[in-house]
């Protein structure tokens, strides 16, 4: 499936439970929207998006696609695997950014399973795939639970060894886009250090503490407060090394509408990014113009660039062995 082509066989699916409603796409995996009540009982959609699978072929900014198969960035677009280099494709100058050129949210899943309740999508990536070693069968399961909540699981083999770390890049905006940025939203991270970047936008390999800086979100704040001093990114897009405790990996909450989010992972990273390059060209579901900061992604993830950095938690996958992992999108009010 290229980008250029102007319509896709991809489907739409939707999903109910309670009070939660969400809409997806094969393409990518994709949420194309979770409807869920503010305070006052009324409905919107809280995550960006479009109405039609076809407005995705073109879309640059991952809307709630799945990411493979490697999230962020892989610095010089190579790594060594059992001795051996491995080249990837370079779709981000010097290095590879959310899987290549044509990652999983450039992909067409098939459908294993729909219900009321959950789906289930499976994309096989070939041997040699923008360079990933290994056919890797993939699955990603959503499914809708009783307490408000929307689960991710996913689940892979290989027959080769490789590496995986997927995620989802769903934008959220808990007014419904009624408020254009997420400047009041208030953010808490279950986190007190994060991996600190080079000039090339990936990691050097060195975690730092967030305390006495713009990134520390240890206690709840505004998303606004210190989001003008990060002027090299125009806003935030960092990687958070996540505590190893039962507590949310993150929580979101907006004043206007009341509603709350909390993440839940096991997953050592969390990418919070704030829509730095959005820049009202695009409209979505919500009738909204798309502009700079309106909307977080919080993506729970492998830390970046780990095949190079012998030091983070390991993300080889084996013949014989199963890659499972989870996030859970957790909303309420108040």
């Amino acid at each position: 499936m290229k980008a250029q082509e102007t319509q896709t066989s991809a489907g739409v699916f939707k999903l109910k439970r309670g009070s939660l409603e969400v809409k997806l796409t094969n393409y990518g995996a994709t949420i194309m929207s979770i409807i869920t009540p503010d305070l006052r009982g009324v409905k919107a959609n809280v995550v960006a998006g479009f109405d039609n699978p076809d407005e995705y072929l073109t879309d640059r900014a991952y809307l709630g696609s799945v990411i493979g198969r490697f999230s962020n960035r892989i610095s010089g677009g190579k790594f060594h695997l059992d001795g051996q280099e491995i080249q990837l494709s370079l779709n981000e100058k010097i290095n590879q950014l959310h899987g290549g050129f044509e990652g999983f949210n450039r992909k067409v899943w098939d459908i294993i399973q729909h219900d009321d309740h959950s789906i289930c999508f499976h994309y096989l990536s070939e041997d040699g795939e923008e360079g990933f070693p290994g056919n890797l069968d993939v699955r990603v399961m959503y499914t809708l639970t009783p307490g408000n909540s929307l689960k991710v699981e996913y689940s892979a083999t290989t027959d080769k060894p490789t590496i995986i770390s997927l995620t989802n890049h769903s934008y959220f905006n808990l007014s419904g886009f009624e408020n254009p940025t997420i400047h009041e939203h208030l953010l808490r991270i279950n986190a007190d250090s994060y991996t600190e970047k080079n000039k090339n936008n990936t990691t050097t390999g060195e975690i730092l503490p967030v305390k006495n800086t713009a990134l520390d979100f240890s206690n709840e704040k505004p998303l606004g407060e210190h989001i003008n001093e990060l002027v090299t990114d125009m806003g935030y897009d960092h990687n958070y090394v996540l505590k190893n405790d039962p507590s949310p990996a993150a929580r979101l909450y907006d004043p206007l509408s009341g509603r709350s989010l909390h993440v839940y992972t096991d997953q050592p990273g969390l990418q919070v990014y704030t829509a730095n390059w959005w820049d009202g060209s695009e409209t979505g579901t919500q009738g909204k113009a798309y502009k700079k900061h309106g909307a977080v992604a919080l993506e729970t993830q492998a830390l970046p660039d780990s095949p190079n950095h012998p030091l983070f938690p390991s993300v080889v996958l084996r013949p014989g062995e199963i890659y499972n992992t989870y996030t859970i999108f957790e909303f309420s009010t108040g």
